[in-house]
């Protein structure tokens, strides 16, 4: 079976450093134990609700009506997507081979999405979160996170830059597919073994959902579906993630070397909100928590954030936190900022 990785809590136990406290008392009041029935329950859940919308789909047929499917299928993938990252992480159990196969059934089989893949990328994400260097998630690609990055843009790719951040959301349509891309991209890295279970259950996802959709309604409406249902997917995504890091900290390669407390903190952003923002984020508004504390189950993350606000305002360490709208606002304003010298200066006035 394919190895996951995943991402462990410090174990520091120095008297010195300023997690320890904290990870202490988290770990007395039981707040790293496993939730194995909550998520039990919610995985039931959201298997039932993706078989009712396929139902809906072969019952409906070949109609227009259909399209209106692809929404609530695009939600639940997205809840998918987030037992997929829990299973990452270890917060849904300590079994490893169970844990596993939670997050291949959940990645590769129901979304087509590399769960392999995933870990990979995300391990590196929270080792060293919004490092220019080190940090995946804010390297060179479609979009940029520093102006020296954008410095070295050419092309086609300088005018997205400059436009990066109305362009934002625009883009996030595209990313639905985009995953899909990495992911059998991502299969060359892969060792034998790893491949041939990563690709198996891969290419079973794309035969099995082609195959609802071609027998169930024509070819251009099944087309249709597909990019509608791949666009909002992507959205929700997009917007799950995007309020998390962006404009906030980056640490400087050549700088002081940050502490685990300082590193996770600084650089991550909470976003207020309760029980809907809760399903709607997957519980990644506790961005803090999640990135103090990786294998805390979801359903803890809410009850140690205020042991985490106080240990860090008793430290005088700044924790950010802000609402849903600020949060998007917040982004994408650090991304106009990093494109600014690429757009030509106002002609001044007569």
């Amino acid at each position: 079976m394919p190895q996951a990785a995943t991402v462990a809590e410090p174990t520091t136990g120095t008297s010195g450093s300023d997690f320890a406290p904290l990870l202490r008392t988290v770990r007395e009041q039981g707040l790293l134990e496993r939730r194995i029935g909550w998520y039990a329950l919610g995985i039931a859940a959201n298997l039932l609700a993706l078989a009712a919308v396929v139902t809906g789909i072969v019952l409906i047929g070949d109609s227009w009506w259909t399209l209106l499917l692809a929404l609530p299928l695009a939600v639940l993938w997205a809840r998918t997507a987030f037992v997929g990252h829990d299973a990452g992480h270890a917060q849904i159990t300590g079994n490893r081979r169970l844990g596993m196969a939670v997050g291949l059934i959940h990645g590769n089989l129901l979304l087509g999405m590399s769960q392999a893949w995933w870990n990979d990328k995300h391990v590196r994400h929270h080792a060293n979160p919004n490092h220019v260097d080190k940090d995946p998630d804010v390297g060179v690609g479609a979009l940029v996170w520093t102006q020296k990055q954008a410095e070295q843009r050419e092309g086609f790719a300088r005018w997205l830059t400059r436009n990066q951040a109305r362009l934002f959301f625009p883009m996030l349509l595209l990313e639905g597919i985009a995953l899909k891309v990495s992911g059998f991209q991502d299969l060359r890295r892969q060792s034998l073994r790893e491949r041939t279970v990563e690709g198996f259950l891969l290419v079973a996802h794309l035969v099995t959902y082609a195959t609802l959709l071609l027998t169930t309604m024509s070819v251009g409406k099944a087309i249709v579906f597909a990019l509608v249902h791949h666009a909002l997917f992507g959205l929700h995504l997009g917007m799950a993630f995007a309020p998390n890091h962006k404009g906030m900290e980056m640490p400087d390669s050549d700088g002081e070397r940050w502490g685990h407390l300082q590193r996770q903190v600084l650089t991550s952003r909470n976003v207020r909100g309760g029980i809907l923002t809760d399903w709607f984020l997957g519980g990644l508004n506790y961005q803090i928590e999640h990135h103090l504390f990786p294998s805390m189950p979801r359903p803890h993350l809410r009850l140690v954030q205020p042991l985490v606000r106080a240990h860090c305002h008793s430290l005088g360490m700044p924790y950010a936190e802000t609402g849903l709208v600020d949060s998007y606002r917040q982004a994408l304003t650090h991304m106009h900022e990093v494109g600014e010298p690429l757009r030509p200066a106002p002609s001044a006035a007569v």
